[in-house]
């Protein structure tokens, strides 16, 4: 019955997520929140008289110190304590909703930055940045752009000397026909 209930609570709920009958995430906070984490429940088959397996070991959490994880493990099981014998999955996940701040509390982002030392001793930190990590995207070129494109260049990848003249050419002609223009007097 908890089963379906918990499916009927959080339809359509992007924080939840159903990893089997009897494992269960909850994703408390939004993905861009520094103070986001995520449990997972998992029922034993003597559940609810018997507590369920509440762990903090999903990858969304590695920026979470093992201390806090472990201070949240610790604050729902009290609350696994308190409601020992009944349906507590939805009463811990809303616990957890509503406690937030106080559960991240001692929570500190760990740091994008390396600490390099060099041989004369100096230190120097080398920040990692997300844009370092994406690979730039290449142009992407139709087959007719690059049949085209092919025909200009040679065998050494590089384009053939005076492939642009035409444009010098044409733009020197047109200052000379604009300056022959203004030379020559309009009653002629």
């Amino acid at each position: 019955m908890e089963l379906e209930a918990l499916r009927s609570i959080y339809e359509g709920d992007d924080c939840f997520k159903e990893l089997g009958p009897t494992v269960f995430q909850y994703r408390v906070g939004d993905i861009g929140d520094i103070k986001a984490f995520l449990v997972e429940l998992s029922w034993p088959e003597t559940y609810p008289e018997t507590a369920p397996a509440i762990s903090m070991n999903a990858f969304f959490n590695n920026q979470i110190s093992h201390a806090v994880k472990q201070s949240i493990i610790n604050k729902l099981q009290e609350q696994v304590e308190a409601n020992l014998g009944t349906a507590m999955t939805y009463t811990l996940f809303e616990y957890a909703k509503d406690n937030k701040e106080e559960l991240m509390e001692s929570h500190q982002p760990f740091s994008n930055s390396i600490t390099l030392i060099g041989n004369d001793g100096t230190v120097e930190a080398a920040n990692i940045t997300q844009s370092s990590k994406k690979k730039e995207k290449k142009e992407q070129l139709t087959k007719s752009q690059k049949r085209k494109l092919a025909d200009k260049i040679d065998h050494k990848g590089e384009l053939p000397r005076g492939w642009n003249w035409v444009d010098v050419i044409k733009a020197v002609v047109d200052l000379v026909g604009s300056m022959l223009f203004h030379l020559i007097p309009a009653s002629v």
